[in-house]
């Protein structure tokens, strides 16, 4: 896998909801990728995983997958698999099962 770096940031939107994202540096890449959620109780709704083609095919969308599912575990939160990748990753790893919400 592609050195890179995964940051974690939580979003606050008030009215809407919260959630955050999960974004992807890779050294030398003005790119980023990332996978968005939002927070209902205490599911985490993956809604998108973006990784732009330039930065495509160095494992950058599983990084943020595994990222999302580390951060599921260590809150004991469950996971909602709305974004397609994110479904498809869950059916590649049935251990991650019990985060399923």
């Amino acid at each position: 896998m592609t050195e890179m770096t995964i940051t974690h940031e939580l979003i606050s939107a008030g009215i809407v909801g919260s959630g955050g994202e999960f974004i992807a540096t890779l050294p030398g890449e003005e790119a980023t990728g990332k996978l968005t959620y939002v927070t209902r109780g205490d599911v985490l709704v993956a809604e998108h995983t973006l990784v732009p083609s330039s930065i495509g095919g160095r494992g950058v969308a599983a990084a943020l997958v595994e990222a999302l599912v580390a951060h599921a575990r260590a809150e004991n939160l469950k996971i909602d698999p709305q974004c397609s990748y994110v479904a498809e990753a869950f059916e590649r790893h049935p251990d991650w099962a019990d985060l399923l919400a």
